[in-house]
């Protein structure tokens, strides 16, 4: 910052300097000082005052930047600047005839304001197409070969759930992730929390999305508020999944059937879950550990190691072992899966 205020003093001494050349040598007002040097004097103390403001000004704008690109990857950041710079030479190259046409110092600006947009417009084009900018000067994309939906809404329950990192991991998620700007706020929300069970899932959501953006194959990216005039987060994700033709990742049954609905494309986490438990059929015989007394007489309630729920009859005395039973029937329904059974011995 200080080398900052140097140079804006610098500047305006060097400038108070011109003025008073064009003065003249003459004292002024009976000073005892040429006209040059008291403008040197007053150029270098109006920029040492004004020299602190501009200094914290562009500090503020750097760090603006700073925290901007630190949502951004490398290759992002590499595409949107090849982006920016075709745009300003496209638009220099069309608009430099304004420079001769008229007075450059009412033209200037128009040429810098064309500039200003078209560079602006160049950096979002190229970090929305970023692989097909990335493919044609050789570079790396960052990202395995995309699939056919390259863009996946992130929904809040997704990210406070946390299993989505493990599927990253396995290989069977890879490219684009985008979570809106609401979904953050709300994980903000909870991790702000008074409460100490909201709390720990706002965490665990923000612990997630930080793990997402380090794995490789996976591009994290955070966006604005696309539908500020939708109410309610699941609205919104709707919304964008649809105006984006993206797959709305989520762990929410009910939001899943509403998108379907609506005709979004949907990737939901719990159905894949329930289609990867092991297959239980009636007849089977496995080993379940009764945890507590269900709500019928003489009923027992256990978990499969999967965590599929096991009512077994007449399994209350067995609260605490881990008997084998045979399956009498299983009802699956979409919160998950129930299985029926009753002791082997007892057949």
């Amino acid at each position: 910052m200080e080398v900052l205020r140097l140079c804006v003093v610098v500047f305006l001494a060097g400038v108070g300097a011109q003025v008073g050349e064009l003065l003249g040598d003459d004292e002024v007002a009976g000073l005892p000082l040429p006209a040059a040097t008291l403008g040197v004097a007053l150029g270098a103390g109006l920029g040492y005052v004004l020299g602190g403001g501009v200094a914290r000004s562009v500090a503020r704008g750097v760090g603006r930047a700073e925290r901007l690109f630190a949502g951004r990857s490398a290759e992002q950041i590499l595409s949107g600047l090849i982006g920016a710079v075709v745009g300003v030479l496209a638009a220099a190259f069309v608009s430099w005839p304004l420079l001769v046409l008229g007075r450059t110092l009412v033209l200037l600006p128009v040429f810098v304001f064309v500039l200003v947009v078209a560079g602006t417009t160049g950096y979002r084009i190229g970090l929305a197409r970023r692989e097909s900018v990335l493919r044609l000067i050789g570079g790396p994309t960052g990202t395995v070969e995309p699939s056919i939906v390259r863009q996946r809404l992130l929904d809040t329950s997704v990210a406070v759930d946390g299993r989505i990192v493990d599927v990253v991991r396995a290989g069977f998620l890879h490219g684009r992730i985008v979570v809106p700007e609401p979904v953050l706020g709300e994980l903000q929300g909870l991790a702000d929390s008074a409460d100490d069970t909201r709390r720990a899932r706002g965490r665990r959501g923000l612990a997630t999305l930080t793990a997402l953006r380090n794995e490789r194959g996976v591009d994290l990216e955070v966006v604005d508020d696309e539908a500020p005039q939708v109410p309610g987060v699941d609205a919104k994700l709707l919304r964008m999944a649809l105006d984006r033709d993206a797959a709305l990742l989520t762990l929410d049954t009910n939001l899943a059937k509403v998108a379907a609905l609506a005709g979004a494309r949907v990737m939901n986490l719990h159905a894949l879950a329930l289609a990867l438990r092991p297959p239980v059929s009636a007849g089977d015989t496995v080993t379940v550990t009764v945890l507590r007394a269900g709500k019928e007489p003489g009923q027992g309630v256990g978990y499969l190691d999967d965590g599929t729920m096991v009512v077994v009859e007449d399994g209350r005395r067995h609260v605490g072992g881990e008997p084998a039973v045979t399956v009498t029937s299983v009802l699956t329904t979409a919160n998950g899966r129930m299985v029926f059974a009753r002791p082997a011995t007892d057949r």
